[in-house]
């Protein structure tokens, strides 16, 4: 028994050896982690205490929402008339909407279209969000804004300077503009390319006919508009500048397949999504090389697969308006709005009508509930939204009086001499 005795003493004396040097067994060789008593050296002092993460307070404003407040910030509607009526204010009150539209006929001066917005702000105040008030204005052939401001001119016009500062210049002036009558929202700019001269709907819209042209001068105007706290939206994703059919009409069809976008219509989009762009529109076009069965603002390839997933992006998606020909000729609008959010948009743009905008809120929390929308993907739509507004510090503050003089001084000098 004396040998087994001096081999017991021998391992006794190897193992407090190693406990004094702190050596450890090589983790390579656990099965699994080891627990705190078999790394932890002798003596080692208390660890200290971590701090307590910060609570996320978009988190904590989306977990005491409804469901009806979360839906109705994935809306946007537009508003009939100069004046605030009682349909907006139902929207506001009882839909919790998310956001309007203005387009001419709701605009007849700088005063008027203040206090219009002013209006809708006031009474959106004990909402969970501010509202997004947004409006078209591109320049050129695309202006809202009342006759007495100075015109600014279409994007192709803005890049036969070769200028690209003047592009920056331009829309920072645009988003002093339309920020002082009480905007946060423009959609713009335009990054579709003029590669087709049969195409009814985008021409001098588009910054030109090559995707460097138009992504170097569209960026320019996205970084000017936000330099004035304006958010801006790039669209017409992922192309409108290849068709023949006005989407206001009809629905275009697009036969290209996905290389032949990525060489040239997906360029410019790629590039504001790596400039961190806030915010892009989905066209009503129809690809059928990527999605046969739907229009991309419908379609899951193009929003899901495409743009969120290939191109990373992580902002929040608007369509184009829901209420335009290319969907209401082939849709249902209750049924195309779950569809675009079922694909991945965060807002359905129903832009004319009090009617069809409580008809897409409907059919929306329809969805919810039947499970043909999943109460996560609307969080995930909603988070965005939210993180958005909080981006840009929007309120619901008033805003104006308006300063004709000087919104025009700075639009003349971007614009330069007549």
């Amino acid at each position: 028994m004396r040998p087994i005795r001096f081999a017991s003493a021998l391992l006794l004396s190897v193992l407090l050896t190693a406990g004094c040097t702190g050596a450890k067994v090589p983790s390579e060789n656990l099965q699994g982690a080891a627990s705190p008593q078999e790394t932890k050296p002798p003596n080692t002092q208390p660890e200290t205490p971590q701090k307590p993460v910060p609570e996320d307070p978009i988190q904590k404003k989306l977990g005491s929402m409804t469901l009806e407040q979360k839906l109705g910030q994935m809306v946007m509607a537009g508003v009939d008339g100069t004046k605030m009526d009682e349909q907006a204010k139902s929207l506001i009150a009882n839909d919790f909407i998310g956001g309007f539209i203005l387009y001419k006929p709701n605009i007849e001066s700088t005063a008027q279209t203040a206090t219009l917005l002013n209006e809708l702000k006031e009474a959106n105040r004990g909402n969970p969000a501010p509202l997004l008030l947004s409006v078209d204005q591109e320049g050129g052939k695309v202006s809202r804004m009342p006759g007495t401001l100075v015109p600014t001119p279409a994007s192709r016009d803005i890049a036969k300077t070769g200028d690209k500062e003047k592009a920056r210049a331009i829309g920072k002036a645009i988003g002093a503009e339309v920020r002082a009558l009480g905007f946060n929202v423009d959609f713009a700019p335009v990054l579709d390319i003029d590669s087709n001269p049969n195409n009814p709907v985008i021409g001098n819209r588009s910054f030109g006919p090559t995707a460097a042209i138009v992504s170097s001068f569209g960026l320019q105007q996205m970084e000017g508009l936000r330099s004035e706290r304006v958010i801006p939206v790039v669209k017409h994703f992922p192309g409108h500048g290849d068709t023949s059919v006005d989407s206001h009409l009809e629905l275009p069809v697009v036969s290209k397949t996905l290389d032949q976008l990525r060489k040239l219509e997906l360029v410019p989009f790629a590039d504001a999504i790596r400039s961190d762009a806030d915010m892009v529109m989905v066209a009503h076009i129809l690809l059928p090389q990527l999605d046969p069965d739907h229009p991309s603002s419908m379609s899951p390839t193009v929003i899901g697969d495409l743009l969120r997933k290939e191109m990373g992006f992580g902002g929040v998606v608007i369509t184009d308006d829901m209420t335009m020909g290319a969907i209401l000729k082939h849709n249902d609008l209750g049924e195309a709005a779950v569809q675009s959010v079922k694909a991945g948009a965060d807002i359905v743009l129903v832009a004319h009508e009090y009617a069809k905008a409580k008809m897409v809120i409907g059919a929306l929390k329809q969805a919810v509930q039947s499970g043909a929308i999943t109460a996560d993907s609307i969080d995930r739509s909603v988070y965005r939204i939210l993180a958005l507004k909080e981006r840009y510090k929007l309120s619901d503050a008033a805003s104006g009086p308006v300063n004709e003089k000087e919104i025009n001084d700075k639009l003349q000098k971007a614009v330069g001499s007549p």
